[in-house]
Order: structure tokens, then C-alpha cells, then sequence
């Protein structure tokens, strides 16, 4: 597969054409921001972390009827996808009070909700994609009402799958953000990335953070829990 022109680059990926107009490569780097781009850094072997980990709960989803843009790893930092066109919505789902929640509505962190929680985010770094409901979502022709529900059927899924694998893992999944895209047909498909970027990942014990939070909230061993994560689920 020949790499070709950029198409895009993001806070956290390049995304390449290649010789196929219906595949594109995804390049992972070790840029870190927070708080919508005000802060930034560098988290070392980043890329690595997450596009290992991404693909393995692609293959996984696959697997239990989530379908998503996964076609190959090519090496630690490049993947091959399927291409789409990003729904411009950040999926959150929720099982325990973390974060932006947190401070909405007083909640304190760690509380268990009693059920999942899905949020919706239209997606603009000049707004700080703001949240909205599904009417925002249907009056803004984001999606179909059609499209939501399998968008939100398939992030339910994506979360009852990920709480079970995880608990054996000593991991308590709290919330993650997903995107989906449509392929070329219009069918939707799970996009993006699943790693300790766009997910809070708490040990079961101790509920020490294995995740981004380390970097937002400068606690420090940023690294060596983003491999400390990868450790648990790919033995390495």
C-alpha cells in the first residue's frame, strides 16, 4: 500500500491517501493537548500506546457486531482504515462521575452512575465543541434520526463489551469519547480511537489514573502509565 499526499492533520493524528481511493493511512504522534489545544506537550511513545491499543479493541468490536474503519496495523504508529466521513459528533459515555461531568452537576469524582450516561458534542475546536441534545443534532442536519440510534446502540454495545474485558484487566472504565463515520455507501461505522487518550481508565483498587487526566491535571507519570495500561491488555 503506497502512502500518498496528507489529507488532515489533528492534535493527535496525520491521515495519509493512499493508492486506494477507498483506504487511507492513520499516523499516531506523541502531541498531547488538553482543554481544546490551550494546553500542550509531548507524551513520549504516545503514538505507539495508542494506535496498538485502538487496533486491538478494533479487532475485538469487530468481533461482538461493532463495525468500524479498522483494515490493518502496518507498523507501531500507522494503521490502514477504511475511509469515511466523520458524523461531526464526539460520543461520551459515562459510568462514573469523572471530569466536566463532575462540575456540572456537583457531582463527586468516582461517583457511580446508576445507569450509562450518553452525551453528545458537536464537533468545533472555535466553539469547544459544545454539547447538544438530539434535537440540536436533527434541527443542524447532523444526523438522521436513524443514524443516531445506531450510532447510540453501537456506543452502548462499545461500553458493555469494554467494562467486562477491562474488569479482567484490573481496569475500571469511568467514560470515553468515540466518533463514528460513514463509509462511502453511508453506512456508519465506528472512526477514530479507543486508547488512554479519549478514555478515563482507573486501576480497580487503587483508582489510580491510567489515562490522559495524568497530563491534563499534571500528576506526573504520564508515560509510564499509558505503558503501564498497554502492559495489562497486550502483555507487553
Amino acid at each position: 500500500m503506497e502512502k500518498r499526499e496528507q489529507l488532515y492533520e489533528g492534535k493527535a493524528k496525520k491521515v495519509f491517501k493512499t493508492d486506494d481511493e477507498e483506504l487511507y493511512i492513520v499516523s499516531y504522534k506523541d502531541d498531547a493537548t488538553a482543554f481544546n489545544g490551550l494546553k500542550k506537550g509531548t507524551i513520549v511513545g504516545k503514538g505507539v500506546v495508542n494506535n496498538r491499543l485502538s487496533n486491538h479493541f478494533m479487532r475485538l468490536l469487530e468481533k461482538v457486531g461493532v463495525p468500524t474503519h479498522y483494515v490493518e496495523e502496518l507498523n507501531d504508529r500507522e494503521t490502514l482504515v477504511k475511509k469515511v466521513t466523520i458524523v461531526p459528533l464526539e460520543v461520551i459515555v459515562r459510568n462514573i462521575a469523572a471530569g466536566s461531568l463532575s462540575k456540572r452537576l456537583g457531582l463527586p469524582e468516582g461517583t457511580p452512575m446508576k445507569m450509562p450516561v450518553i452525551e453528545y458534542c458537536y464537533k468545533d475546536d472555535d466553539l469547544g465543541d459544545p454539547m447538544v441534545n438530539e434535537y440540536h443534532i436533527f434541527a443542524m442536519d447532523i444526523c438522521t434520526k436513524e443514524e443516531l440510534d445506531i450510532i447510540a446502540g453501537y456506543a452502548l454495545r462499545v461500553n458493555a463489551f469494554l467494562l467486562d474485558y477491562l474488569k479482567d484487566k484490573q481496569i475500571e472504565l469511568v467514560d470515553f469519547k468515540i466518533e463514528f463515520g460513514r463509509t462511502t455507501d453511508g453506512t456508519i461505522i465506528l472512526a477514530d480511537e479507543i486508547s488512554p487518550d479519549t478514555c478515563r481508565f482507573w486501576d480497580s483498587t487503587t483508582h489510580e489514573k491510567l489515562d490522559k487526566d495524568r497530563f491534563r491535571r499534571d500528576l506526573g507519570g504520564v508515560e509510564d502509565a499509558y505503558a503501564e495500561v498497554m502492559r495489562r491488555l497486550l502483555g507487553e
